[in-house]
């Protein structure tokens, strides 16, 4: 039973922005510790609902009342200051904690915390790893960034030292985390709003490393170059795997796909041969994603049928290449979270290892800083998909200071040769796909933001 002592402080609990994925997970475990748990959020969502289902009392709007009752409060990194809640709590002087803090709180409770970090495959690999542990029962506690059919959520509440969870490098928030376990998938040119520039971006990732304990366990992946060069700075123990570098401790060879263009593959320990592995998700990028998988879990002495099982069993979690539907029952429509070029990219490939007549991707780039920092790329990676609309830009927590529009971007794929189109608005974004698409044309709406809301209206 993980202990719980540190948190004992705060009996009643209230969290600002508790419908966010981290914040909701954070939020039921609480509750299941007995905590008295209130929060607010400002739209009602799927998510809120849930938490309401589950006994927390949730507001949409604010609740001032619930913060006088709270001995803390927790909040999203997305709420400003002048919050009237975190203004109350201030006037009151009620301690405010942010998530990632609160959360790095929560990993100290536990002897044994595994994150799951790295530019891209986080939510993946997480998910992956959380089935394996349940299936072998070892009852762990686990917090993904997405909802998982197999939890029936975003969490699972456990009685043994395991915590799986994401750890994200965004504002540098897993520096606020105790691991005994790190994996790292790759390290990539992102969040530049903040991190400015790559090396610092490096350099985040390297005071991450530095937070293991002598005795605890790194895994890389060893075919990325920036991965490799953590190892200098941890005495705990290395663990590689690749595709690309045969010179690791598990490595893939003998990948072969289906028609679905989920593959399959032999894995080799030391040289040695391991097993055959198959899965039942796109793409030769969740071969690396497994193969970090199958590491950890050699490592915790999880049998490898438990990890095959597991690993078949896994058919994505929401919003990863999610297969959503058929138009008329001749056209497939699919959503992915992709919302930056190497991600793409990667979804990309997966979909050319399926069968089908034309590809059709309608894209929502995210965040006005991401898409100016990244234009080149972002065109690049597009120009991988037959057909192109692209939506507004979605600003999640940023003002357009940038001066760009996704008319950049689709003059950008014009040039480039693309007959890109521009349809901000989604009932003629709909209307269009409809008229158009052909019998076996894949339609896939790719972005993390409210592009996700297409697919249903295509396929009603």
């Amino acid at each position: 039973m993980p202990n719980i002592d540190n948190l004992k402080k705060y009996k009643n609990i209230h969290m600002i922005g508790i419908g966010g994925v981290s914040m909701s997970g954070i939020a039921e475990i609480l509750h299941n510790w007995g905590f008295t748990v209130t929060g607010s959020d400002w739209a009602n969502s799927e998510t809120v609902q849930t938490l309401i289902k589950k006994g927390i009392k949730v507001t949409v709007g604010h609740n001032l009342d619930d913060v006088k009752h709270a001995d803390v409060v927790v909040y999203s990194a997305a709420i400003k200051p002048e919050d009237p809640e975190m203004l109350e709590a201030k006037k009151l002087n009620i301690p405010t904690i942010e998530r990632a803090d609160f959360l790095g709180e929560i990993t100290r409770c536990f002897k044994d915390t595994i994150c799951i970090s790295g530019t891209h495959g986080k939510t993946t690999t997480t998910s992956m790893i959380s089935l394996c542990f349940v299936k072998a029962l070892t009852d762990p506690s686990i917090q993904v960034g997405a909802y998982l059919k197999q939890l029936e959520g975003n969490y699972r509440v456990g009685n043994s030292e395991h915590f799986i969870i994401e750890a994200c490098e965004y504002v540098e928030s897993f520096l606020k985390f105790s691991p005994k376990a790190e994996i790292i998938l790759n390290i990539d040119n992102d969040h530049l709003d903040y991190f400015k520039t790559f090396d610092n971006i490096k350099k985040a990732f390297i005071k991450y490393v530095k937070l293991l304990p002598d005795d605890g366990v790194l895994i890389l992946n060893g075919d990325d170059t920036n991965c490799l060069e953590l190892e200098t700075y941890t005495k705990a123990k290395i663990i590689t795997y690749g595709i690309e570098n045969s010179n690791v401790d598990f490595y893939a060879k003998n990948i072969e796909f289906n028609d679905d263009g989920f593959a399959k593959f032999d894995v080799y320990h030391n040289g040695t041969f391991l097993d055959t592995f198959q899965l039942s998700i796109p793409g030769k990028h969740n071969v690396s994603n497994a193969l970090a998988c199958i590491s950890i879990c050699m490592k915790y002495n999880i049998h490898k049928d438990i990890i095959k099982s597991a690993l078949l069993d896994f058919t994505g979690a929401h919003r990863r290449f999610e297969f959503k539907g058929k138009i008329n029952g001749i056209v497939s429509v699919y959503d992915d979270y992709g919302h930056h070029p190497t991600e793409i990219i990667a979804t990309a490939k997966s979909l050319m290892n399926k069968k089908y007549h034309q590809s059709w991707v309608i894209f929502q780039p995210h965040t006005y800083s991401r898409t100016k920092n990244l234009l080149n790329d972002f065109a690049n990676a597009l120009m991988n998909f037959d057909n192109v609309i692209v939506l507004d830009i979605y600003a999640a927590r940023e003002t357009n200071t940038y001066n760009i529009s996704s008319k950049d971007l689709v003059n950008k794929l014009q040039l480039l040769g693309k007959n890109a189109l521009y349809i901000p608005d989604f009932d003629e974004c709909v209307n269009y796909v409809k008229e158009h698409i052909h019998q076996d044309d894949i339609v896939l709406t790719l972005g993390a933001g409210t592009v996700t809301n297409i697919g249903p209206m295509l396929i009603c």
